[in-house]
């Protein structure tokens, strides 16, 4: 609990003026004020975060956590529990789509085991940080005690801290684990008060049968668990998961460290309600890299009041989203620091009428 208080205590939001201070130099560069849309945002923002110094995007850092749920065992999901392990594996020898996408955005990943219920032999380039096998079933109690949700908090805090030390100035949060929409939902839901059909889809690709069940667990979760929507501990310990609770440090420490923070997907995106809700200034240092078709994503990134740079119709997870926004906030940081101003390059910027 001491590294999260620490973490918490830290967190503020960005300085007011960084932006004004940011914008001006924007519009010093040789085209007409705006004419670069989103990415001139995402340029002022990284300023913001940076306290005023030049962005910077050479040392992205990509975490790809995976943990398995009790909650498959209500049948949930379209491929059995034992894929997590396999497809940590496949992360491993760099076959899965985060890796194919890191590489060409230079980004590093790390992988974490911080629950997988299928024993993973040690090799490297695993990061072991077990909390337990896997979360209990939602459905019939909590997913784990207010003790392991700290603790899986601070292991992803502890991650995050050891890359920005190294110098990581952009972090993304990626994850893997069969079943894990459904305590995504159920966060999502906990949160925002949204209503649970609104909030689960179809995951892996859920029949309508399956669908409906899927609906059903969710609001039998949130009446069993009856999380406070206040706490965001309590949230976690009641219907999250140890990766979602692993990527929710890894926002604190980014937030606390003044690290820009790139969400992915849905069940990513519920780390970062969990972290809001834990310290609400958290969210000056998040991004949406992108629009999952899972329809709780879209309440999520209302509610935390961010709008998603690319709408791919993806739905994959493990950190995909975060590493194709990588090329955009590097776009955005060089622009900003690589363009020549209007006194620079001899150009006249007055407007004739």
């Amino acid at each position: 609990m001491q590294r999260l208080s620490r973490l918490r205590d830290a967190i503020a939001p960005p300085p007011a003026d960084r932006a004004a201070q940011a914008q001006r130099h924007l519009d010093s560069l040789t085209k007409p004020p705006g004419s670069l849309g989103r990415l001139e945002e995402l340029a002022r923002r990284l300023v913001e975060i940076r306290g005023g110094a030049a962005p910077a995007v050479e040392r992205p850092v990509i975490f790809t956590f995976a943990g398995d749920h009790g909650v498959v065992e209500e049948g949930v999901s379209a491929y059995p529990q034992v894929v997590t392990a396999q497809m940590v594996e496949n992360f491993l020898r760099g076959g899965a789509g985060v890796n194919v996408l890191a590489r060409q955005a230079g980004a590093r990943v790390v992988v974490a085991d911080l629950g997988v219920a299928t024993p993973l032999s040690a090799r490297a380039g695993l990061v072991s940080r077990r909390v337990a096998d896997g979360t209990r079933n939602i459905a019939r109690g909590p997913a784990m005690t207010r003790e392991q949700a700290v603790a899986a908090i601070e292991v992803g805090a502890e991650l995050a801290e050891a890359v920005i030390a190294d110098g990581a100035d952009l972090l993304g949060l990626g994850e893997m684990g069969i079943g894990n929409t459904t305590p995504a939902s159920a966060v999502t839901a906990a949160v925002t008060g949204a209503p649970v059909e609104a909030v689960t889809g179809r995951g892996t690709g859920i029949d309508d049968a399956t669908w409906r069940r899927k609906v059903e667990v969710v609001g039998r979760a949130l009446a069993r668990n009856r999380p406070d929507r206040a706490d965001g501990l309590d949230v976690l310990a009641g219907v999250g998961g140890f990766e979602i609770g692993g990527l929710a440090g890894v926002v604190l420490a980014g937030a606390a460290h003044r690290v820009p923070v790139a969400l992915d997907g849905f069940v990513a995106t519920a780390a970062g309600l969990i972290a809001v809700a834990i310290a609400p200034a958290a969210r000056h240092f998040l991004f949406a890299s992108h629009r999952s078709v899972e329809p709780g994503h879209a309440v999520a990134l209302r509610h935390l009041g961010l709008e998603p740079y690319l709408d791919l119709g993806m739905r994959l997870g493990e950190g995909t989203g975060a590493a194709l926004f990588v090329h955009l906030a590097r776009a955005a940081a060089r622009l900003y620091t690589d363009m020549a101003t209007f006194k620079s390059a001899g150009v006249d910027a007055r407007c004739e009428p």
